[in-house]
């Protein structure tokens, strides 16, 4: 049976109050429980714009007693290197290409300042998609994650001792992988791609399920999960980044 997860970025306490509050609405009214991404200490000039909010952490435990499943979303949200990583969705990182020891040092912080609110995450994805096996090292050092949301594939797989859960699109879309995770940054959306979303899970909402109903297994990465893979990245490489 097909699974569409939803995935919302940039969670933070500089973010667009109004439009996550508008996204929080229209997720209730369909009953979604998405994957959202917390930085933990947010330094990422595009978005230290928008006003602090002190009460930001108290949000995020209400998300969570809805069902929300809080993610490790980095650690500043800065990019330091030109590189690609093991999922080259773009040529900028926060991660891929650092030592490990200095990766180290950014998981741990970042999943301190979240242990410090009484937040535990299970799931890491990395700004801009973009880490390394050095990334996964640190993880696996550094915190008890072990489930990574991104990479193209067909289904969950397992590698590296972590599990991902495939991320193929940024918006909704009716396609014909297994489990699939549409990708949302709140601050960035536009009316259209609100309404489009809303109607989208009008609907599609049988087919969205929480992270906490996806089955996790030990499956491996498959020749068909490559050929998605080889054909999603020649197709970026040529029209830009999905």
């Amino acid at each position: 049976m097909k699974q569409y997860l939803l995935r919302l970025d940039d969670a933070s306490d500089h973010m667009d109050a109004v439009k996550w509050k508008r996204m929080e609405e229209l997720l209730d009214k369909h009953g979604i429980k998405p994957i959202f991404g917390i930085i933990p200490e947010n330094r990422d000039p595009s978005m230290t714009s928008y006003p602090c909010s002190p009460a930001f952490w108290t949000l995020v435990h209400s998300w969570i007693d809805k069902g929300w499943e809080a993610a490790l979303h980095g650690c500043y949200h800065t990019y330091v290197t030109k590189e690609g990583g093991i999922n080259p969705m773009h040529d900028r990182s926060e991660f891929a290409g650092l030592p490990l020891s200095e990766q180290k040092e950014k998981i741990a912080h970042a999943y301190h300042v979240l242990k410090g609110h009484d937040i535990d995450a299970r799931i890491f994805f990395a700004p801009s998609h973009t880490f390394d096996l050095n990334t996964l090292k640190a993880l696996e050092a550094e915190t008890p994650i072990r489930v990574i949301s991104d990479t193209i594939a067909n289904d969950v797989y397992f590698k590296h001792g972590f599990y991902f859960v495939p991320q193929q699109s940024r918006r909704v879309r009716a396609l014909p992988f297994k489990v699939c995770t549409f990708c949302y940054h709140p601050n960035m959306m536009t009316d259209a791609e609100f309404e489009e979303l809303d109607s989208f899970l009008s609907s599609y909402k049988s087919l969205f399920c929480s992270f906490s109903d996806l089955k996790l297994k030990k499956r491996a990465f498959s020749l068909y999960d490559r050929l998605l893979r080889f054909l999603y990245m020649k197709k970026n490489a040529l029209k830009g980044t999905d």
